[in-house]
C-alpha cells in the first residue's frame, strides 16, 4: 500500500485507473501520454485530483470528459515548462565552438527547437547566432505540445527577477556583449527585442503523434526525453534522425543521450561533455 494514497487504493487499482484516463484522453481529443514515464505522469494526475479536490482519479476522468476547462488545466499540468535562458551554459559555449563554424559554410541553416517551453532558449539561440553573424541566414522552428507557453514565448516577456540568473549564464556560454542590451525593462517585466524574432516560426507539434515536417541541420530537443518511456524515446529518436540531414547536429539534455539506442553508430559525439551529436550517415 502506498502511504501517500486514499486508504482503499493500492498499486494495481491506481495503475488501471491512470491507464484508463490516458486512454480516454486519448480517444477523447487526441492527447497521447500513454508512452510518457509513468512515475512522472502518476504525480500529476495525483496534483490534478487533489486541486479539483476529488478522491479519485476515476472522478478526475470523469470531469475532464466533461468540463473542457479542467481537461485544460491536466493538459498544463503534463506539460514540463523548467526552462531559462542560456540553460546549461556550457552546451551554449561548445555549440558556439564546434557548431557554428560549420554552420558558416551554409547558404541557409534551418533549426527545428522541439519542445521549446516558453521560449527562453529559443532567444538565447538567437542572440548566440546574432552575435556569430549567421542569424541572417537561418530559420529557426520553435515548436511546443502546449499553445499557452507558445503564446508567452511569442510575447518575448519575462520576470525582471529572472535577469541576473540569466546574464550570468550568458556570460558563461561565451556572450560577446552586454545581455541587457537585448531587452527592455517594463515595470517588474522584461521584453526582449522583437528583431530576435524576425526568422522564428512558433508553432504547435506534438512529438508523440506529429511527424516530420522539413529537413534540418540543427535539432534542439533539451531536457524532454528524459519524460519520455524508452519506447516513445525510441519513437522521437526515429523522428530526429528522419528529420536530420546528412552531416546535421541534434543537441540533448545533459541527462539524455543517442548512446543505448539503435542510433548510436549513426552519429558522433562532437563535444567531450556536451551532448551535441553529429549525424554522420
Amino acid at each position: 500500500m502506498n502511504d501517500n494514497l486514499p486508504y482503499s487504493y493500492n498499486e494495481d487499482l491506481e495503475k488501471i485507473e491512470i491507464n484508463l484516463l490516458l486512454e480516454a484522453l486519448y480517444a477523447w481529443c487526441g492527447y497521447d501520454y500513454r508512452s510518457y514515464a509513468f512515475n512522472s505522469i502518476k504525480r500529476r494526475i495525483w496534483h490534478r485530483v487533489h486541486a479539483e479536490r476529488l478522491s479519485t482519479i476515476t472522478g478526475l476522468q470523469e470531469k475532464i470528459l466533461h468540463d473542457s476547462s479542467c481537461l485544460k488545466r491536466l493538459i498544463a499540468d503534463f506539460s514540463i515548462n523548467v526552462t531559462e535562458m542560456f540553460r546549461d551554459p556550457l552546451f551554449f559555449a561548445a555549440f558556439r565552438e564546434k557548431v557554428v563554424p560549420l554552420l558558416r559554410t551554409y547558404p541557409s541553416i534551418r533549426i527545428w527547437h522541439a519542445g521549446c517551453s516558453t521560449g527562453e532558449e529559443v532567444y538565447s539561440m538567437a542572440i548566440l547566432l546574432q552575435e556569430e553573424g549567421v542569424y541572417d541566414k537561418t530559420k529557426i522552428y520553435a515548436t511546443d505540445i502546449n499553445a499557452d507557453v507558445l503564446k508567452i514565448a511569442k510575447s518575448g516577456v519575462y520576470p525582471l527577477d529572472n535577469m541576473k540568473n540569466y546574464t550570468n549564464n550568458y556570460i558563461k556560454s561565451g556572450g560577446k556583449n552586454a545581455f541587457s542590451d537585448y531587452y527592455y525593462a517594463e515595470n517588474s517585466r522584461v521584453k526582449f527585442h522583437p528583431y530576435l524574432l524576425k526568422n522564428v516560426v512558433f508553432a504547435q507539434h506534438n512529438l508523440v503523434t506529429d511527424g516530420s515536417f522539413n529537413e534540418f541541420n540543427v535539432i534542439l530537443c533539451r531536457n524532454v526525453l528524459i519524460y519520455f518511456n524508452k519506447t516513445l524515446q525510441e519513437k522521437v529518436h526515429d523522428l530526429f534522425y528522419q528529420s536530420l540531414g546528412m552531416f546535421g547536429i541534434i543537441g540533448l539534455g545533459d541527462k539524455e543521450t543517442i548512446s543505448y539506442t539503435k542510433f548510436s553508430d549513426r552519429f558522433e559525439n562532437i563535444s567531450e561533455n556536451q551532448k551535441l551529436y553529429k549525424k554522420i550517415k
